[in-house]
């Protein structure tokens, strides 16, 4: 048979908090202030146009394996790409897709700059530009 302390006139056990409760709570420790959090995966949805431009241009090893790991979803006549990564990384695709828009000698077909604008404004709502 196991035998505890005697209690205290306060009605704590000897070595206790006053609360009880700090002894089944983990030891804190000292947050730093300049640390920042992970950053968590985000999951939106690429139009199937982007996703076509971008597997054929050279991208990073973490940007490959995000759109090699999407899932595609059929939509009408096209599809669309749900890929999951972290903001920074669709920061990243968003910038590479930037040929859509067109420029100087070269010509913009209007459904991918429209497929490209769509894609900009969902990862703009995201946290702001790395």
């Amino acid at each position: 048979m196991r035998r505890y302390p005697a209690v205290s006139p306060s009605g704590n056990r000897p070595g206790s908090s006053p609360s009880g409760w700090a002894d089944f709570l983990p030891d804190r420790t000292a947050i730093e202030e300049d640390a920042a959090a992970p950053e968590l995966p985000v999951a939106l949805d690429m139009p199937g146009k982007v996703a076509d431009f971008l597997r054929a241009t050279e991208l990073d090893d973490v940007e490959r394996a995000a759109l090699d790991q999407g899932v595609t979803v059929r939509r009408g006549q096209g599809y669309t790409l749900h890929v999951t990564a972290v903001p920074a990384v669709q920061h990243r695709l968003l910038v590479r897709c930037q040929p859509l828009d067109g420029g100087p000698g070269a010509p913009a077909v209007p459904a991918q700059r429209k497929a490209r604008r769509e894609y900009e404004n969902r990862v703009s709502t995201l946290t702001p530009s790395p």
